[in-house]
């Protein structure tokens, strides 16, 4: 029988393929969009890790939630260090979140509020993609824009307190196998992450509208 963490990869890979291979993406990483893309959608991920984390203190003792909570991979300090490089210091005053973002981060925040199982799948989902594919994304990003290499501006892909990505990806796909949830639950744990890749999507296509490449 699979594991729940084979069982979770396997059944969102076609959403997670959807997301990576979609156009606005391709165009960023290609070259073809110019910085202010770049910062545009690095302001959308605010919006959603701000949903992650600000919840993540209430979930630290949760049975279930708790066990993910690890604060070597919070993201926020780093996407506000990114942003006041990109946007200059005064970077909040201008934040707005495209509503495909409202959207996603709300989804987050009730999941954050009422179901711990529906947090953790929001949780593998982000994390897990920005340990992974979040790299080519930051060597890209270097390369188009000339960022200093792991430095300002690209300081979200730069994981820090995580010396080791592989061992920590198995530990965490461990917690995942050992998620103290029913296979009901599991399934709809399961469901939750096609939700939120899906999500993450719609964000795409909603910054591929705002940044259409020119014919």
């Amino acid at each position: 029988m699979d594991t729940f963490s084979t069982l979770i990869r396997t059944a969102s890979h076609q959403a997670h393929v959807a997301a990576e291979t979609s156009s606005f993406m391709s165009d960023l990483l290609g070259g073809r969009l110019g910085v202010a893309a770049y910062a545009r959608y690095t302001e959308q991920l605010w919006f959603v890790y701000e949903a992650l984390e600000s919840g993540a203190g209430r979930l630290a003792a949760d049975p279930v939630a708790g066990p993910f909570v690890r604060p070597e991979l919070f993201r926020l300090a780093a996407l506000e260090r990114d942003l006041a490089h990109l946007r200059g210091p005064a970077w909040r005053a201008g934040l707005s979140a495209l509503p495909a973002t409202q959207e996603y981060a709300a989804r987050v925040r009730e999941c954050a509020a009422r179901w711990p199982g529906g947090y953790v799948a929001h949780h593998y989902t982000r994390y897990l993609g920005d340990l992974s594919g979040g790299q080519i994304i930051r060597d890209r990003a270097e390369k188009t824009w000339g960022f200093t290499r792991k430095g300002d501006g690209v300081r979200f892909y730069v994981f820090e307190s995580v010396s080791n990505p592989a061992a920590f990806k198995r530990s965490y796909r461990q917690l995942l196998d050992g998620i103290r949830a029913d296979d009901l639950e599991k399934q709809r744990v399961v469901v939750e992450c096609e939700r939120a890749f899906a999500l993450n999507t719609a964000v795409f296509r909603a910054l591929g509208d705002e940044f259409p490449l020119s014919a």
